[in-house]
């Protein structure tokens, strides 16, 4: 997400505690058709030969090379928030890359999703199933599954298609001596679900930073209704949206994900994605958004008891 230089956003964010206000500014959607002149293109074809020599002191952008900068991988290495690299200089890069907008934003979007689900979970009682879709190591759910021990009634199902995402994961759980069961890995596709073994529907489902990465309005709209119809009668679902960033451009010139290819990116109003929770089958009264502290990224919450 960040660029060498990172503009601070000029967002007025609403409280993390209120919903989401009505007058979001979700500047330009995507960078789909984005044609830069020749004097822009020589710019980002400096800016990428940066990135790939001397960006590659810094640990982090040398993780965003080889996994993608928008991997699962490359988030988990972006909540540590531990600066390294080669010497002085390659650290001082990664805290610059660190500092970026976009990540400081993703590290405060964690902190509210995870304030959400701590408040969800307490206000159920018994056994609480939780699906991350595309969870990558899902750090911050065993964060909560350590609060929940001993004898907690947490159980969490953590899908992605990035194997290496997934072994991380299974290996941060193996560390933090978690109960055998607490957690399951499993590789999963976000978009196509399949049913949690045993038959046994989630009570809360959590698709964070998966949305963004998506162009097409329509594939986000079937992705709710297929996640409303997988969930607990009184279930609830958790998801995020970016409504705005001021460096989409920088990423789709600079960037590449996981595949390889340029990181485009799209921004949708809250009014949109709240809109398609209710389409998606959720009680209107039942869906309610908060924004994260830097102001680029929302979380819906839809449904529940």
């Amino acid at each position: 997400m960040p660029g060498p230089t990172s503009p601070t956003s000029s967002a007025s964010p609403t409280s993390p505690a209120d919903p989401t206000s009505s007058t979001t500014s979700a500047g330009p959607p995507d960078t789909r058709d984005t044609r830069p002149s020749p004097l822009a293109r020589l710019k980002w074809a400096a800016a990428r030969a940066l990135l790939r020599t001397v960006g590659r002191a810094s640990r982090g952008i040398r993780v965003g090379c080889r996994y993608g900068f928008d991997s699962g991988t490359m988030l988990d290495y972006v909540y540590v928030d531990r600066a390294g690299g080669l010497l002085g200089i390659g650290r001082l890069i990664d805290r610059v890359h660190l500092d970026a907008v976009g990540w400081r934003a993703v590290r405060a979007r964690r902190e509210l999703l995870t304030r959400m689900l701590r408040e969800e979970i307490a206000g159920r009682g018994g056994e609480v199933v939780v699906l991350d879709v595309a969870a990558g190591p899902g750090r911050y759910l065993l964060d909560l599954l350590a609060e929940d021990q001993p004898g907690g009634q947490l159980r969490v199902v953590c899908r992605d298609l990035a194997t290496a995402g997934l072994a991380r994961g299974r290996r941060l759980a193996r560390e933090r001596g978690l109960p055998e069961g607490s957690v399951t890995y499993e590789r999963g596709d976000a978009f196509d679900p399949a049913p949690l073994p045993g038959g046994r529907a989630p009570d809360i489902i959590v698709v964070s930073g998966l949305y963004e990465l998506v162009l097409d309005d329509d594939t986000v709209r079937e992705s709710l209704e297929r996640l409303r119809g997988m969930l607990a009668p009184d279930g609830t679902l958790l998801f995020t949206t970016q409504t705005r960033h001021p460096q989409l451009e920088f990423i789709a010139n600079v960037l590449t994900t996981r595949e390889g290819l340029p990181w485009r990116m799209r921004c949708r109003s809250v009014e949109d994605a709240e809109a398609w929770a209710v389409k998606a089958g959720f009680p209107a009264h039942s869906v309610a958004s908060r924004r994260e502290d830097v102001g680029l990224f929302t979380v819906t919450r839809c449904g529940g008891a």
